[in-house]
């Protein structure tokens, strides 16, 4: 049985940021909105408990969540296939044969190129969009295995005629 590789130890970190900062500028706003609303229809100690408890909740959330993400992400690189497993509650394994690969991208947001991190995007041939993303690799490692992908994709293509 081959060995998943699991990704970079930042990427916990990187899970983390990204699930706080979705909490500060997405929740928060959408949450405020809702006990605003709360307030005026209901009344105001009620708008507030309902929206500390929605707070506590979402907060725990984004504290807790990104730690099974990261330990659910993984990858393995076989002859033929690449496969990505993801996924907390509904788990997912995505196999990517190599002959299908079209083009390989290996992106950098802000935060992953503070961490020294960065995910490789697989894109496919298939008509249905079908693709695979690693995040939170390291850049090296990222770099590598998007260099061997496109080594397999290209042997995989070169069928002589």
């Amino acid at each position: 049985m081959d060995e998943w590789n699991p990704l970079a130890p930042r990427a916990r970190l990187l899970f983390h940021l990204q699930a706080l900062s979705s909490l500060v500028l997405a929740w928060l706003p959408m949450l405020g909105a809702v006990v605003a609303g709360l307030a005026l229809w209901w009344q105001l100690f009620g708008a507030f408990v309902v929206g500390a408890g929605a707070f506590f909740v979402l907060f725990v959330g984004a504290v807790w969540f990104p730690t099974f993400q990261y330990e659910r992400w993984g990858y393995l690189l076989r002859d033929e296939d690449l496969l990505i497993t993801s996924g907390v509650i509904l788990r997912r394994v995505s196999a990517i044969p190599t002959h299908r690969i079209q083009h390989v991208d290996m992106q950098q947001g802000p935060l992953e190129q503070w961490l020294g991190l960065a995910s490789v995007h697989v894109h496919t041939a298939s008509g249905l969009g079908g693709r695979g993303t690693i995040p939170g690799l390291w850049k090296a490692d990222a770099e590598a295995l998007r260099d061997t992908l496109i080594e397999r994709s290209q042997e995989a293509h070169d069928d002589g005629v």
